[in-house]
């Protein structure tokens, strides 16, 4: 077959020979595969490959949430006994008008300690998410078994009342201790008079 003696006038295809025709269906059919697979194959296989490169993260993040599930129950009664106990607490709180009498309280069970107050002082109250803290500063004296018995009144109370930055240091030469520390107690509501209130600078003597 003479190439040369073809007319390759694309009108006159049909006289080509067979072998022409069938090399240049060959042609045009690998075009247009290589044209798909450049147009729509080619983005398939970034997202695959996206895919593939997430799969490991999907897989822990599925891990976690399959044990999260599997826990649920675990979860909710740990929940229940959270709001149980909180609500306990809340019960334990004292109301802003109830506070008066606490302060009352914490006093006396130094005094019925046999501690000697030096200091007794509230601080502007704090407010929290729910409820308010009142830090108060006070400075005590007295025996060392004395002091564990006002430690031990104060948790006592039927209020939530707590001990911080505990400091003790002799005071004389009789065995008798200084202890300051910062007592805290809480209270249901916001701050309203009770900051003006606690400003006040009170000295038990």
């Amino acid at each position: 077959m003479n190439l040369s003696e073809i007319n390759w006038d694309i009108n006159a295809a049909g006289t080509w020979p067979e072998q022409v025709k069938a090399a240049i269906a060959v042609i045009f059919g690998v075009v247009v595969l290589g044209a798909g697979v450049y147009f729509d194959t080619l983005d398939q296989l970034d997202m695959l490959n996206n895919a593939e490169q997430r799969e490991p993260a999907l897989k822990s993040e599925f891990e976690v949430k399959q044990k999260k599930a599997i826990n649920l129950q675990d979860y909710q009664e740990q929940l229940t006994r959270i709001e149980t106990s909180l609500a306990e607490m809340i019960k334990q709180m004292p109301t802003e008008e109830e506070l008066a009498s606490l302060l009352v309280d914490i006093s006396q069970t130094g005094l019925a300690s046999g501690l000697q107050f030096r200091l007794f002082k509230p601080d502007a109250p704090a407010l929290k998410d729910f409820y308010s803290e009142l830090p108060i500063n006070i400075q005590v004296i007295g025996r060392y078994e004395e002091l564990g018995l006002f430690v031990s009144g104060l948790a006592s109370l039927p209020r939530i009342v707590t001990l911080h930055d505990v400091n003790i240091i002799p005071e004389g030469k009789d065995g008798a201790l200084l202890m300051n520390a910062m007592v805290k107690t809480y209270y249901e509501g916001p701050v309203s008079s009770v900051g003006a209130n606690a400003k006040k600078k009170r000295v038990v003597k």
